[in-house]
């Protein structure tokens, strides 16, 4: 789960957190269990509780544990690691320090980034795909993936309603990726169980540069310290995550020599000019609305309040993407020299297509954001869609408010997968025990400066990261990228993701590197359970079509 709206830039934020040390839980972890149960697992060399720390902040630490997965009717046999791993800002000298007065000065920032792995017991790690998964934020932990799609074990939902308060189930996750690949789930620095500390440690590591390096030592040296420098690999970022990815991998592929056989992308979002929360901040720049049309489409088309309800949602969708682009695209572009009889086509048009009322659409100058969208398709019965994932209702805060005050999808769901993990992680992978996890920070003071390829300007206006993903095609012109967008999702509207990748700045030929799938669900597309059976039948054969491996 991510991207909360902060004006122009779309966050998920949910409080701070003040700095908190890990503390060593007692040490169960060396007690015998049989095979493909989860229980704790005998100490690996590879693997120990605690390793020397490079500083006298953190300790990395670790867990393991076993267990195993039932996908496809096949048992997977898997062993799991929860720890932390210490990652420095980009600069960060490794060299032992030597300065006599260094103790009477702050220590240099440092982050300690949780993670939970899980390897498939007797596979060749040359032979087994790797593959690192993050949400996004940016302030989120990585709960939502690891609990919602791909963990061997998933939290159960209701569909599209606020789910009943606990007990909540945890069920054998019959789409997790295990199948295919070796998972680890990556916490960003602060989050989960991690935390940073030392002099500047916001400045070092809560901005989009500063977290995409960061993010690159935790791989760099996961890659050393389990030994996978040459197993296939692969990145998959969601929502803020996607953005965190294009940056991620060039910084990878270029700065620091490891190539990717492909990038996994779920509910894009790389240039925040794009973002439908607030435009109107942005006056001139008519995109979001543009790009966020399908979505409204989808979502009135889901809540039967469209004029007439379309027996194809695929085809309906088409109409409206060609108008968004064509039409629409013509009018809003003349601004105020839009002829009156114009105008009102399109108010029409837009009616068809959205069930808004025509003389709302007419008063807002045909231009409708995501959040006055979320309160005004279901305002009759004083009820607000969702913006994560639209086909979520909920009672309205304010029946007399411009947009939507909340999130109903959100509200729905948090707590189930929250309440899960942190009764899974204690229980079952032994770990966090003293320790405080923290599915959400706030992160109030991101950088948002980028240094896009080639310009070391750090950039501090809306951020755009399709030079990234582009710089890094190029660089690796057999990078593999799969974009995958839910179509009720209005977070980061699927129809965006696709003009993204439609206008990324290289050569068209590298086009045919990227591959596409969309799903009749929303922002955390997994929460919609055969839209997670298909996603994992898609990532699945993303991988195995471009893992490399000969023995197949």
């Amino acid at each position: 789960m991510t991207l909360k709206k902060t004006g122009l830039a779309a966050l998920l934020l949910l409080g701070t957190a003040a700095l908190v040390l890990p503390a060593h839980a007692d040490d169960d972890s060396k007690k015998p269990g049989k095979p493909g149960t989860e229980q704790a697992a005998p100490d690996k060399p590879e693997a120990s509780d605690t390793e020397p720390a490079k500083s006298g902040i953190f300790k990395p630490e670790q867990k393991e544990s076993t267990g195993s997965v039932t996908i496809g009717g096949q048992v997977v046999n898997y062993r799991a690691v929860a720890g932390t791993i210490v990652v420095h800002p980009k600069g960060w000298d490794d060299a032992p320090k030597t300065d006599p007065d260094s103790k009477d000065k702050e220590p240099e920032a440092e982050a300690n980034m949780f993670y939970v792995a899980y390897f498939k017991q007797g596979a060749d790690p040359a032979q087994r795909p790797i593959l690192f998964l993050y949400n996004g934020g940016p302030g989120s932990s990585t709960v939502w993936l690891h609990m919602g799609a791909f963990g061997p074990k998933r939290v159960l939902t209701l569909d599209d309603q606020h789910t009943p308060a606990a007990p909540y189930k945890l069920v054998n996750n019959d789409s997790s990726l295990l199948d295919v690949a070796d998972l680890v789930f990556i916490d960003a620095p602060g989050t989960g169980f991690g935390r940073i500390a030392g002099a500047a440690k916001e400045k070092s590591f809560w901005g989009v540069d500063q977290d995409a390096h960061a993010f690159a030592d935790f791989i760099e040296t996961f890659l050393g310290k389990f030994g996978r420098w040459n197993s296939p690999k692969y990145l998959f970022g969601e929502s803020y995550g996607t953005t965190r990815s294009a940056n991620l991998i060039n910084i990878l592929e270029t700065d620091r020599s490891v190539d990717f056989n492909g990038v996994v992308l779920l509910s894009q979002i790389l240039n925040f000019d794009f973002s439908p929360d607030s435009p109107e901040g942005n006056p001139g720049v008519d995109q979001p609305y543009e790009l966020a049309l399908p979505t409204y489409a989808a979502t009135a088309y889901y809540h039967h309040k469209l004029p007439q309800q379309p027996n194809d949602l695929q085809a309906f969708l088409k109409q409206v993407e060609d108008f968004a682009i064509g039409d629409y695209a013509l009018a809003l572009a003349q601004g105020a020299a839009l002829p009156d009889d114009k105008r009102q086509a399109i108010a029409q048009k837009l009616h068809d297509f959205t069930g808004l009322p025509l003389k709302y659409l007419l008063k807002a100058d045909l231009r409708i954001s995501g959040g006055e969208f979320e309160k005004m398709l279901q305002d009759d019965t004083d009820t607000t869609t969702g913006r994560l994932d639209t086909r979520f209702s909920g009672p309205s805060m304010d029946p007399l408010s411009k947009e939507a005050d909340y999130d109903p999808q959100s509200a729905a769901i948090s707590s189930a997968y929250v309440s899960a993990f942190n009764d899974y992680v204690r229980r079952t992978l032994h770990y966090g025990q003293g320790q405080s996890y923290k599915p959400e920070i706030d992160v109030h003071q991101w950088d948002w400066r980028h240094d896009e390829p080639g310009d070391a300007g750090g950039d501090a206006g809306p951020v755009n990261v399709m030079p990234d993903l582009a710089s890094a095609m190029k660089y690796n012109p057999k990078l593999k990228v799969m974009l995958n967008a839910g179509y009720y999702d209005l977070a980061t509207p699927f129809f965006e993701g696709v003009y993204e990748m439609k206008h990324l700045p290289m050569e068209r030929r590298l086009q045919k590197n990227i591959s596409y799938a969309f799903y009749e669900s929303g922002h955390m597309v997994y929460a919609h359970t055969a839209a997670l059976t298909k996603l994992h039948d898609n990532v699945a054969a993303f991988i195995q079509g471009t893992d490399n491996l000969a023995s197949k």
